[in-house]
């Protein structure tokens, strides 16, 4: 029957609506809803290890069954890389069987970016063996290597736990590596060493099956560094140090952040949480997205989406009521500094009267080799600690002053930059098609290039700028919240041919300049053109910067002319 008209003459539209399930379990929907979320009700992804190890190492890459392949292999770190010669174009044409290599890229998690010398020769020694002497390091502190085949996984773990690391929920619908200061416990300046509460969470809760069919994956960043370099606001779950109520540190909590095609801030819960906490926390927030996650689509079941529902409010009387059992106190807000940078690059004094050398690869580009050169210099200057961090870049820790001088000069004859320019201290870039099967242009050799050439162009340039590469829209290099980020896709050139190209956003941040970056429309650059567009801008702002101005600010009240 047609709804009564309207004064005006139109029917009158409905002003409710029944809303179709969201796939939440704890609403009572537990039918799959997809074919990822059949997938996991099928099997749990941790179960694929015994058949890893049984049947497809033995019997090789055509006996995998493709439910494990596309789906539970990440589970352990282990994605199909992209085969050699396929264009972007066909990056969302082609079925997945048809982007398949027969080889592996293999993400080893090194939760809070820690790693002794040991683990970093056995890294070293895998690449080398079974790798192709390939090894990144990731802005969330992971190495990920290619060209592995199925056969020889079982080996590589059996050499990565021997010392200590894991594959284990690197990857898939899970809890992936823990974020942390890679100077927790040494920088003179920190609010509280995270370093108990991170190996807590990750000996309590991953690979437990309660946490290993989440909607989507679930990011953590837990720190209490100075500078917060973990990038806290675009994680799932945070703790943040600061100072307590009654003036004991401990960690302020966020929830729901994320980038790709919606970008989100985490929104503050208001809590404070005490140390001894942290893990049950933890794992309420995480039971929280398990149990009231979105399952139906894909491209809504991260938590960001519901707590853009919810409220920090009602997750935070949610979390407590029904997964805690007690309220936690109200606590304050981070202190945030607005002129450091966070990448920890450099030589700095640790509170024991010894120093961390922070150096930059190129874009996290090292390789097996490398590492073992890294593990050398370490181990021939008195340190057995070495550190990544969430840009790219790494650490040595524990040098004593007399050695520093040695270290910066073995570190810069392999090319790992102490004092790098701001170019190749700050542009960062995501895999890419050279191996990633969703991406659409070339971004690690590109950036590389691209570095040299700016070195070249503009060498006293020296003004903070982030420059992040990424090969699709999914901001795995965080391109929404860089000075400069660059989306890769197809543009047209200047002869109407379709070639690699990207869309430029300007003037993205974190902390007290938090922002998304600006879009103007039309701003597209080919690959070929980008160095002229980046030299072009850059000059700009150094012409019209005002006082200490940033180029984020600068940015925000320039004319679309001065950005193209």
């Amino acid at each position: 029957m047609p709804s009564a008209p309207t004064p005006t003459g139109r029917p009158a539209r409905k002003t409710t609506r029944p809303r179709r399930g969201e796939g939440q379990w704890a609403l009572g929907y537990r039918e799959p809803l997809n074919k990822n979320e059949e997938i996991k009700k099928n099997d749990d992804g941790l179960n694929v290890r015994k058949r890893i190890i049984d049947i497809y190492s033995k019997q090789g890459f055509d006996s995998i069954d493709p439910a494990d392949l596309r789906g539970r292999f990440r589970w352990y770190g282990l994605y199909t890389q992209r085969a050699p010669g396929i264009d972007g174009g066909k990056t969302a044409v082609l079925e997945p069987e048809e982007l398949d290599d027969r080889y592996f890229m293999m993400r080893v998690r090194t939760d809070g970016g820690q790693l002794n010398v040991a683990q970093l020769r056995v890294l070293a020694e895998v690449s080398t063996a079974y790798g192709r002497d390939t090894a990144d390091i990731t802005d969330r502190q992971n190495i990920q290597m290619h060209w592995v085949r199925i056969e020889d996984v079982p080996t590589i773990w059996e050499r990565l736990e021997s010392v200590g690391l894991t594959t284990t929920e690197a990857c898939g619908d899970t809890p992936r590596g823990l974020l942390g200061c890679p100077l927790a416990g040494i920088a003179e300046d920190e609010i509280i060493d995270a370093t108990p509460q991170l190996r807590q969470i990750v000996a309590d809760h991953i690979g437990s099956p309660l946490f290993s069919n989440l909607p989507r994956k679930f990011k953590t960043a837990i720190d209490g560094c100075a500078v917060h370099c973990t990038n806290y606001e675009v994680n799932d779950v945070a703790f943040v140090g600061v100072i307590g109520p009654d003036g004991t540190p401990g960690y302020d909590l966020f929830v729901g952040g994320g980038l790709s095609t919606n970008p989100m801030f985490a929104q503050r819960l208001g809590a404070f949480v005490r140390p001894e906490q942290v893990s049950e926390v933890w794992a309420g927030v995480c039971s929280v997205f398990r149990d009231y996650g979105y399952r139906r689509l894909r491209h809504r079941a991260r938590i960001k989406f519901l707590i853009k529902d919810w409220g920090p409010q009602k997750f935070r009387e949610v979390l407590e009521k029904e997964y805690l059992g007690y309220s936690l106190p109200d606590g304050p807000e981070p202190v945030l500094d607005p002129g450091t940078r966070r990448d920890h690059v450099g030589i700095h004094r640790q509170k024991d009267g010894r120093f961390f050398v922070g150096f930059a690869p190129r874009v996290g580009r090292v390789s097996g080799t490398i590492l073992g050169r890294i593990a050398d210099i370490a181990e021939a200057h008195g340190s057995n600690r070495v550190r990544t961090t969430a840009d790219q870049k790494l650490a040595i820790l524990d040098i004593t002053e007399d050695r520093l001088d040695s270290v910066v000069a073995a570190l810069e004859a392999e090319d790992l930059q102490v004092n790098p320019s701001v170019f190749r201290r700050q542009t960062m870039a995501c895999t890419g098609i050279e191996y990633c099967k969703l991406a659409i242009v070339e971004t690690k050799n590109r950036a590389m290039a691209l570095i040299d050439e700016l070195e070249r162009r503009l060498p006293d340039f020296t003004e903070p700028l982030t420059i992040n590469v990424n090969g699709c829209p999914n901001a795995c290099a965080r391109t929404q919240i860089a000075d400069i980020g660059l989306k890769g896709q197809l543009v047209t050139d200047a002869h109407g041919n379709q070639v690699e190209g990207f869309q430029i956003h300007l003037g993205g941040g974190l902390g007290l300049q938090a922002g998304f970056g600006r879009k103007v429309r039309g701003l597209k650059t080919t690959a070929a053109e980008l160095p002229d567009y980046i030299e072009r801008v850059v000059r700009r702002f150094a012409e019209q910067r005002q006082a200490e101005e940033t180029f984020a600010e600068w940015v925000a009240r320039a004319d679309e002319a001065d950005l193209k």
